[in-house]
């Protein structure tokens, strides 16, 4: 498309944008400044390719990315909606080809995400110092850089990077980034034993037959490999103590400070990305929530567009698979729902002759709901008659906008959210209720209530329902969405908030491969055993942890990992071959100790004929590569103990975390 055509569409989403940005800050959003870009096909799968961003290293990835996402968009049906950048402030891309719905949907989502990045912690923690935009092309031109240099052999830039990136999710997703310059390796390393051997009295002929540079050196290795406890940011521990390999020397040697420092530039990178991935549910959710609400509850998609704008929803939250668009927005609905249930509940707890003992006996539920509705000028705001609207209550209405209103300076028909607040909005949206609500109340159950009539601080009492529920604060459920948005990450908001209910209301099962039928089966509907297995695929980004143990493995100066082993077994092929990439930043050799289940073929046999899944027994493994050859061991229990996995190992949420 030429720069006309894409002038004139910057045109017509330009009274969308500034509309919506209004219409989020109305609804308690506080996103980040937003720069909207409109671009082509093309240059959407470019950027989808190079993660959103318009500069990145030279890698054969990005163009094999680009190549796939061309081939989606045209055999596999996909369709790019958007791309938006955490920054502040943040970046956004439109397609232009896509329609206005579309570029709608699109910018009420984006304003969303952008309250997201510049509210929640886990995205201060990882990137709150970092201009990403700037920081990645920094690293594109460095990178570029290197491979120019006539010295340094291209391919070898190349295959250091494919080593570096198997190993881009294994940092500290719990602590917050933390960069090491490169290049000052001298002043790095420490020289302490080399200073005691000089104070002592032996001869220099002595010292340099039984303590040669490279004895000082394996001894230096040996003390700095040494650790307290597990090391999570495996990429930190190869920067500051791993070698490469020479095969000339047929020895391990100091890195070239360009490795180093590509090492050092793709850690921080993964730190940056790392906001996202931790909070991918959470904030896809997020965004999904407030754009429904924008575009549908409050009309910002037109009437000839709403049609068009369900199908694009409806796309968004029905693909397979385990969506974090769906989930998120149904965990997040869960919340405001809870909450305002609380709300409720307590003030009828509060209204003489209901108690937790007798609630579902005496409340009339029906006359509750009634009670909830918001009132009718809230509602249904009529531009012929906003003397309704203006007898409201201070705390309901913008008085400025609607007195412009009544002048006509804003048109109430289009976008009638303009002459409310927040609190106004709160009420006339509701979430118990909406339709789909109903009955939300009522099944609040006996210990909730029991909790809840425990913890009423005063002796606030009510003399009947009406009075209670005149007092209610419609806020209550939108306002714990916001302290939840700035405090969790998706590991800690599925912990805190994946309850029973939300699990039996919203049908979740789990499913596994049967040995005995070889294809998959819905294993269980139980609520632990679905929370546990969707934990297990957002701890550590859903990928296998592992940390570092030792870094003089049997006093050898080999590597230890161990893999924090919790009911799922590594994939063993796959673990060979990071192993072989790992060896190529320790330059010696490499062991990770692991636990796998084992079942005996009789025991399978049996299992078979009885309709059952065999039970398995639990083996710790020992995983060991030399640069030529594997060697796989078994480990006695003692030795993979500290791996296993416990009860406790599921409860990640830790205290600290939210310290």
């Amino acid at each position: 498309m030429n720069e006309r055509t894409k002038l004139g569409e910057a045109e017509l989403v330009r009274e969308p944008v500034v509309e919506a940005r209004k219409l989020a800050k109305k609804l308690g959003l506080d996103p980040y400044p937003v720069k909207y870009w409109i671009i082509d096909y093309d240059e959407m799968n470019e950027l989808i390719a190079y993660d959103g961003f318009q500069e990145r290293y030279p890698h054969w990835r990005w163009g094999m990315k680009y190549d796939r996402q061309q081939k989606q968009g045209q055999y596999g049906g996909g369709k790019a909606f958007e791309i938006v950048i955490n920054d502040d402030p943040a970046h956004a891309f439109l397609q232009e080809s896509n329609s206005l719905a579309d570029q709608k949907a699109v910018i009420t989502h984006v304003e969303a995400h952008s309250d997201f990045f510049a509210n929640n912690r886990w995205y201060g923690m990882f990137a709150e110092e970092l201009d990403a935009a700037a920081l990645l092309e920094r690293h594109a031109d460095r990178i570029g850089e290197i491979m120019s240099d006539p010295e340094i052999d291209r391919e070898e830039v190349e295959k250091w990077i494919d080593s570096v990136l198997c190993l881009q999710d294994n940092i500290d997703q719990h602590v917050a980034f933390k960069r090491q310059d490169v290049g000052d390796d001298e002043e790095r390393e420490t020289d302490e034993l080399a200073q005691k051997l000089a104070e002592m009295d032996v001869s220099e002929e002595v010292r340099k037959e039984v303590f040669d540079d490279e004895w000082v050196e394996e001894q230096e290795e040996r003390r700095a490999g040494e650790l307290d406890e597990p090391e999570k940011d495996l990429l930190a521990f190869l920067r500051d103590h791993g070698k490469a390999f020479d095969p000339e020397e047929e020895r391990a040697v100091e890195m070239e400070s360009w490795q180093r420092e590509v090492l050092e530039m793709l850690r921080a990178e993964s730190y940056y990305f790392a906001a996202q991935k931790s909070t991918k549910v959470m904030n896809e959710g997020w965004a999904a929530y407030w754009e429904s609400m924008m575009m549908g509850e409050e009309a910002f998609a037109g009437t000839d567009e709403f049609l068009e704008y369900a199908d694009h929803q409806a796309r968004v939250l029905g693909s397979p698979g385990l969506n974090p668009y769906k989930l998120g927005k149904q965990l997040w609905e869960y919340i405001e729902n809870t909450e305002n249930r609380r709300e409720v509940a307590r003030k009828l707890l509060r209204v003489e002759g209901i108690t937790w003992r007798n609630f579902h006996d005496v409340v009339d539920f029906d006359r509750v709901a009634e009670l909830l509705e918001p009132d009718p000028a809230l509602d249904g705001i009529d531009p012929d008659d906003l003397g309704a609207v203006a007898d409201l209550p201070d705390e309901k209405v913008d008085r400025e906008a609607i007195d412009r209103a009544m002048t006509g300076e804003i048109d109430v028909g289009e976008h009638p959210w303009k002459v409310l607040t927040y609190e106004g909005l709160a009420e006339r949206h509701f979430s118990l209720c909406k339709l789909q609500n109903r009955g939300f109340l009522e099944s609040v159950n006996q210990e909730d209530l029991e909790h809840y009539a425990r913890y009423l601080v005063d002796d606030a009492r009510y003399d009947d329902v009406e009075e209670a529920i005149a007092d209610v604060e419609y806020t209550a459920g939108w306002d714990q969405m916001y302290e939840v948005r700035a405090s969790h990450n998706d590991v800690t908001f599925l912990d805190g908030f994946l309850t029973k209910e939300f699990v039996v209301d919203n049908d979740y099962f789990t499913y596994e491969f049967s040995q005995t039928t070889g294809d998959y089966r819905v294993a269980s509907t139980e609520y632990e055993d679905v929370k546990k297995k969707l934990m297990l695929q957002f701890t550590n980004f859903g990928k296998p942890t592992v940390a570092v143990y030792d870094g003089n493995y049997r006093n050898r100066n080999e590597l230890l990992l161990g893999h924090h082993y919790n009911g799922v077994m590594l994939d063993i092929d796959q673990a060979q071959r990071t192993l072989e990439r790992i060896y190529d930043l320790w330059g010696r050799p490499v062991n990770l100790k692991t636990i796998v289940k084992e079942v005996d073929e009789r025991d399978a046999e049996i299992a078979r004929r009885r309709d059952r899944e065999p039970e398995p027994e639990e083996q710790g493994k020992l995983i060991r590569y030399d640069g030529e050859e594997f060697e796989i061991s078994d480990l006695p229990w003692g030795e993979v103990e500290d791996i296993a996995a416990t009860e406790v190992d599921y409860d990640t949420k830790p205290d600290e975390w939210l310290a």
